[in-house]
C-alpha cells in the first residue's frame, strides 16, 4: 500500500481512520500475545480479546496522552470527539470514545508510514498495563 501524506490522512474521517486503525491495533495485539509464548488457540484468543476491548484501550488512551507530540494529540482528540459512535453494552460511552481515539491514532500513524512510532506507543501501552501472561 502506498504511504499517504499527513494531509491526505488528515482528510479521512475519524470513522475511516478508526476502521483501518482497528486492524492495525489488532495486528499489534496478536503479535504481542504470540510473544508471550505458544498457547492453545482459545487462550490466545482470550488474551487478544482482553487487550482489544474498549476498557483496555481506554486505559491505553490515558497512558498515551502524556507522551504524544502536538500533532498526535490532535489526532487522538479528533478520534475521541468523533460523532455517531454507539458504545457496545460491554463498555461505557467514554471508554468507547477513548478506544476509538486510539484506533484513529494507530490508523493515522500506519497510513503515514510511521510504524516505528506505533511500535513505540504500543510498547508503552503493553509495558505499563497489567501482566498479560495470566
Amino acid at each position: 500500500m502506498e504511504i499517504m501524506s499527513k494531509q491526505e490522512a488528515k482528510r479521512l474521517s475519524p470513522a475511516a481512520l478508526a476502521f483501518y486503525g482497528d486492524s492495525v491495533y489488532e495486528l499489534y495485539v496478536r503479535r504481542r500475545v504470540l510473544s508471550l509464548g505458544d498457547r492453545p488457540s482459545a487462550a490466545l484468543h482470550n488474551m487478544s480479546v482482553k487487550m482489544a476491548r474498549a476498557s483496555f484501550q481506554a486505559v491505553a488512551y490515558e497512558r498515551l496522552s502524556d507522551v504524544l507530540d502536538e500533532e498526535e494529540a490532535d489526532i487522538l482528540r479528533r478520534g475521541r470527539n468523533s460523532t455517531g459512535l454507539t458504545a457496545p453494552k460491554s463498555s461505557s460511552s467514554a471508554e468507547y470514545h477513548k478506544a476509538t481515539a486510539v484506533e484513529v491514532l494507530f490508523g493515522y500513524l500506519s497510513l503515514t508510514g510511521n510504524d516505528a512510532r506505533i511500535e513505540e506507543l504500543f510498547g508503552i501501552i503493553t509495558d505499563e498495563t497489567e501482566d498479560m501472561k495470566g
